[in-house]
């Protein structure tokens, strides 16, 4: 790996735990930002063009009421295109319940393949084009994606 590849590794990786956190924290009330224009958001259960699409679904998820989430990253590969383009590849282990914490301690309810293309746009900020979460293995608890 390059020291350019190993720059790009770490900036995608710190986008990567900046969007989850927001996610976490935030209730993703910034998660929009992370994406172009026209971004694709495809969660474990459906694809949401655009970051008004994105918004809207998490500003659903926060009008639901209390939830407590914690997605986890593992295994995170990237493969630099050019200086402007990269695909990331990991693995997502999600706990989330809804409700106030502390909440029961269970197994993850979503161990998904996730897949990002990511540009870097002509401001320098790293977005993602795309990202697609791929079940691999569900709990018995539903997602809210």
């Amino acid at each position: 790996m390059t020291a350019d590849e190993l720059r790009i590794r770490q900036e995608l990786e710190a986008l990567n735990i900046a969007f989850w956190r927001d996610v976490d924290s935030n209730w993703g009330r910034s998660a929009h930002e992370f994406f172009t224009e026209d971004g694709v958001y495809t969660t474990s259960h459906r694809p949401r063009q655009g970051r008004e699409a994105i918004r809207g679904f998490y500003s659903e998820r926060e009008s639901r009421g209390p939830r407590v989430a914690r997605h986890l990253i593992h295994n995170f590969h990237v493969t630099v295109h050019d200086a402007n383009r990269a695909t990331c590849e990991w693995t997502m282990c999600l706990y989330a319940e809804d409700g106030e914490p502390p909440l029961m301690s269970e197994p993850p309810i979503l161990i998904g393949a996730v897949t990002d293309e990511c540009v870097r746009g002509a401001d320098g900020t790293w977005r993602y084009a795309a990202r697609t979460t791929r079940p691999l293995f569900k709990g018995s608890r539903p997602t809210s994606g």
